[in-house]
């Protein structure tokens, strides 16, 4: 999360919303389909913080039906990674939204303009996003380390207590729910926005101290 910063979320608020992104991914991927975690995690984690960064920065509010057809565009891009196992082109994104390919075209470029995949990241600046982005075929041991992994996240979130699961599950939209902001989750919960927000950050931090994610993170 460190190489977002400067653009209108301090570290903290980042390292939350790549987190959420996470969360939300693992309650998606299907492993079996064959596709490496890291590759669809990437797309959900870096989608959340561009979200978060848009929704904390931009001072021209879009207007209702563009904000509609860009969730619209979002949402489409991260159902045809899961089926494609990459980043889908504009043309293929364009077929499916049933929307001219110039549009589609604009309105990935104003999101992409957050964050490239193109942007140098590491000490060296050697290395970009995209080049993290690996489409390698996973091995027998990968996918069930994957799965493992996956289940592991879900079964922390389960055992959270339950007004901090709540408010973690509309974050990142358990099931087929969209993702809910801080203070949809709290009118929906009867709660202020605060509140909602202490919730999330207690929920987090009790995720990052289990014994078995620290011990995910080092294994990373």
């Amino acid at each position: 999360a460190r190489r977002y910063q400067g653009q209108g979320l301090p570290l903290t608020d980042l390292v939350q919303e790549g987190m959420l992104g996470l969360i939300r991914a693992v309650e998606k991927f299907d492993w079996r389909k064959g596709f490496r975690f890291s590759t669809y995690a990437t797309l959900w984690i870096r989608q959340a913080i561009q979200r978060g960064l848009e929704n904390t920065s931009r001072t021209i509010r879009l207007p209702v039906h563009v904000a509609q057809r860009s969730r619209k565009v979002g949402r489409i891009e991260r159902e045809l990674a899961t089926k494609l196992g990459h980043e889908p082109s504009d043309e293929e994104i364009a077929l499916m939204a049933e929307l001219p390919l110039e549009e589609v075209i604009e309105i990935r470029k104003a999101e992409r303009a957050v964050v490239s995949l193109d942007k140098p990241v590491g000490e060296d600046g050697d290395t970009s996003l995209g080049d993290l982005i690996t489409l390698e075929t996973p091995s027998v041991e990968e996918e069930v380390h994957e799965a493992m992994t996956s289940q592991t996240l879900l079964s922390a979130i389960a055992d959270l207590p339950e007004s901090e699961r709540n408010v973690i599950e509309m974050r990142f939209g358990a099931g087929d729910q969209e993702p809910q902001t801080l203070s949809q989750a709290g009118k929906r919960l009867g709660l202020s926005t605060e509140r909602a927000r202490q919730l999330e950050q207690q929920a987090l931090t009790r995720l990052s101290r289990r014994p078995e994610l620290q011990a995910m993170r080092e294994a990373a």
